[in-house]
């Protein structure tokens, strides 16, 4: 659980390295303990931020939720975090940002998960959309853990930007496990038009243990078009001890 807590804290962190926003903003906390079961969601529009946090122990199964909605210029970060110690913890997060006129979109999405009894579910999700001059930066992180086997992790980065509007998506994903069994997901897409410019990265990383299973999935995707510039960068790795 050590490795867990350091890793959730290092994802809060992370998004109190984000400016803040305008307007809009929402928390949620549950903690639960030898009994566990937790839910926390979290949602947020306008400008936006939300956080959540669950956490339960023995009896297991925490779930977050978080989803954050940037517009008048963009900004949207969403951060999720799940732990449980016997079993089972799904986090989930989004964010959506758009901004135009000069003016930047940037969503960031954070989910990470945890288990130790087994299982761990994390989906990331971040759009980001600039037009007219104004660019699109989307980050997506996806975690998740577990020690008695099957993990499962997701991101997604998507960009667009147009007439001169740079689009960037940087989409991480890692599972763990160690009774066996981790996925792994990644997409990065990035799109430009109009003289717009767009960058995709992708990093997927799979590991296993025990009675072994991994895979990883890792894509980035660049398209430009009507003198846009596009670049696309993936790395997969797969460990199976």
């Amino acid at each position: 659980m050590r490795r867990m807590n350091l890793t959730i804290a290092g994802v809060f962190g992370m998004a109190a390295m984000v400016p803040a926003a305008l307007a809009a903003s929402a928390t949620a906390y549950s903690v639960a303990s030898h009994g566990g079961s937790a839910q926390a969601t979290a949602s947020a529009t306008g400008n936006a931020r939300a956080t959540s946090y669950a956490g339960a122990t023995n009896g297991g199964t925490a779930i977050a939720n978080s989803s954050a909605s940037g517009n008048r210029r963009g900004y949207a970060a969403s951060d999720a975090a799940a732990l449980a110690d016997r079993g089972t913890a799904i986090s989930d997060s989004r964010a959506d940002a758009r901004g135009k006129h000069g003016g930047d979109a940037v969503a960031t999405s954070q989910s990470v998960s945890g288990a130790v009894g087994g299982m761990a579910v994390s989906t990331s999700e971040a759009q980001a959309r600039g037009a007219h001059g104004g660019s699109a930066h989307s980050q997506s992180y996806a975690t998740a853990m577990s020690r008695w086997g099957i993990a499962t992790s997701d991101s997604l980065a998507v960009s667009k930007g147009s007439h001169g509007g740079r689009a960037q998506s940087i989409s991480d994903s890692l599972a763990d496990t160690h009774g066996g069994s981790a996925d792994s997901r990644v997409v990065a897409r990035s799109g430009a038009q109009y003289h717009g410019s767009a960058y995709a990265n992708g990093v997927g990383v799979s590991v296993s243990g025990y009675r072994r299973h991994s895979e990883v999935r890792a894509k980035a995707v660049s398209q430009s078009d009507r003198s846009g510039r596009g670049q696309a960068r993936v790395v997969s790795v797969e460990v199976k001890r």
